[in-house]
């Protein structure tokens, strides 16, 4: 082999060797930072000053919207766990958005749907048809709509901000699971800077393997499969210390995927979420974002350390594929579209620091990962790879991804006493190396084919297919494995 070939292939394997050195060196530079403001947060945290924000009259009304294409399995405990939330006034708006499933028939026997007249409290546009829509009547403040599926969920999402009535709004994916105060845990940034604060979000954690009841989970627990226990770990690491640790640099993008809360008015001026993307709610915020950067407004976007939403994570190789190829496309264009706000001092830190992160890591990183692992196979096939220097260089690279991993759950068991920290640890650490042996490789792979499909499809349209995942633990003899209760919880009053 050539000299010039094999220091083309050395410098590729520096580089990805830099690349993942570096990664992991950043995030946990934002671990430690994000331990700092978790531990300050707890000492006003868990249900201290849930009964005063209950009480009070300054507590803003929510509207909980929630999309659902062919939810059957997990629909009712979605259901359940937002109307069962211990909140002064809420409604919950649900959209079938083109069910091909028994969704919409289980949703309307369960709590009594019939047909009314919409009051649409806004007109943002709808590509699909909306078909009818339905009120509970047990009782419950629940408003369903059906509509023709596009393929966009943003598109269900604009359809259910038309018939939203309150100040704020939830955005929240079918399938997830609210915890019985998630509402008042993430308003009270709300409350205590009515001003400012136009988004919060809070931490979001894997449901696989948790007894479930009700909408309720009863007891976390890690799933049973090594492959989402990974994927626990990785929840862990980005929803909560990532996020976390951006907040205080004001370069947070205040966007947990499956619940968000922001202020309708706001939403409505920027023309609901934009029908094209692939991010929902992530576009959202930073829309958000370069809305009131241009227009001088302050604001602030808060991240709330503390569980308020649980939801399920792919437990096979071809749901976790599906998952992240729609993910990295989606960021993709989310990039693209506003790369007029990259690196742009004009919208602050967002523009400084976060997107060009994203660009770097999101982007760049799984490019550099793949072509690195092929220079890898390439040097080794034909001689030009000293064996004894990669050990080395890749037993660093693990040394410090396997430090991170250690990190995140040190953190983790110090701060969460609902998870059953001693029994879970072991399998943690374990899924920490198990992340950057084998599954980092192929999530990079993944990653880059969801930047190439950014590439080559242009209309944003999301593959909407169902969740594959290990059904969370059931406990008492009325619930059934997939979470269809056989018995609802008591109507609530707005």
């Amino acid at each position: 082999m050539s000299g010039v070939v094999a220091d083309v292939l050395g410098a590729l394997n520096w580089t990805v060797l830099g690349y993942v050195v570096v990664l992991d060196a950043v995030v946990l530079l934002l671990v430690v930072a994000a331990a700092r403001r978790v531990l300050a947060h707890r000492r006003w945290s868990g249900t201290e000053g849930h009964d005063q924000l209950f009480a009070s009259p300054l507590t803003p009304a929510v509207s909980v919207l929630v999309t659902a294409h062919d939810e059957e399995a997990r629909v009712l405990d979605t259901l359940a766990a937002a109307l069962a939330q211990r909140y002064p006034a809420f409604e919950v708006v649900l959209v079938d958005d083109g069910s091909t499933d028994g969704t919409f028939d289980l949703v309307a026997r369960t709590y009594g749907l019939v047909p009314v007249t919409a009051r649409w409290s806004a007109d943002l546009p709808v590509e699909g048809e909306v078909l009818s829509v339905h009120r509970a009547t047990t009782g419950d403040p629940l408003t369903v709509v059906r509509k023709v599926g596009v393929g966009r969920p943003a598109d269900a999402v604009n359809a259910a901000l038309n018939l939203a009535r309150h100040r704020l709004v939830c955005t929240l994916d079918a399938g997830a699971v609210l915890e019985p105060d998630a509402l008042l845990t993430v308003v009270r940034p709300f409350v205590e800077d009515p001003l400012d604060v136009v988004a919060a979000g809070g931490v979001v954690r894997t449901l696989n393997g948790s007894r479930l009841e009700r909408g309720s989970v009863l007891e976390p627990g890690l799933p049973k499969r090594w492959l989402a226990r990974v994927q626990v770990l990785e929840q862990l690491r980005s929803a909560l210390l990532s996020r976390a640790g951006r907040t205080g640099a004001h370069a947070l993008l205040a966007d947990s995927g499956a619940f968000g809360l922001f202020r309708r008015d706001l939403l409505l001026e920027l023309g609901g979420v934009d029908p094209r993307s692939a991010t929902g709610t992530a576009d959202l915020v930073v829309a958000l974002h370069g809305l009131l950067r241009r227009t001088g407004r302050p604001h602030r976007m808060v991240f709330v350390p503390e569980p308020v939403c649980w939801t399920t994570v792919p437990e096979t190789w071809e749901g976790l594929g599906r998952r992240h190829r729609r993910r990295s496309q989606g960021l993709g264009q989310l990039l693209w579209k506003h790369r007029r706000m990259i690196a742009n001092p004009r919208y602050g830190a967002v523009g400084v620091l976060t997107l060009p992160a994203l660009v770097l890591l999101e982007v760049l990183g799984p490019a550099v990962e793949v072509l690195g692992l092929v220079s890898v196979a390439v040097a080794a096939a034909t001689g030009a790879l000293d064996r004894d220097l990669a050990v080395v260089l890749a037993g660093f690279a693990l040394l410090v991804g396997i430090s991170l991993s250690t990190t995140v759950v040190a953190v983790e068991e110090f701060t969460s006493p609902r998870r059953s920290g001693r029994r879970d640890l072991p399998a943690l650490l374990v899924a920490g190396l198990l992340r950057n042996v084998g599954f980092r490789q192929v999530h990079a792979w993944y990653r880059f084919q969801g930047l190439l499909l950014a590439l080559t499809r242009r209309d944003g349209r999301a593959e909407r297919r169902g969740l594959r995942a290990e059904p969370p633990r059931p406990v008492g003899a009325g619930t059934v494995h997939g979470g269809h209760p056989s018995s609802r919880p008591a109507p609530r009053r707005t």
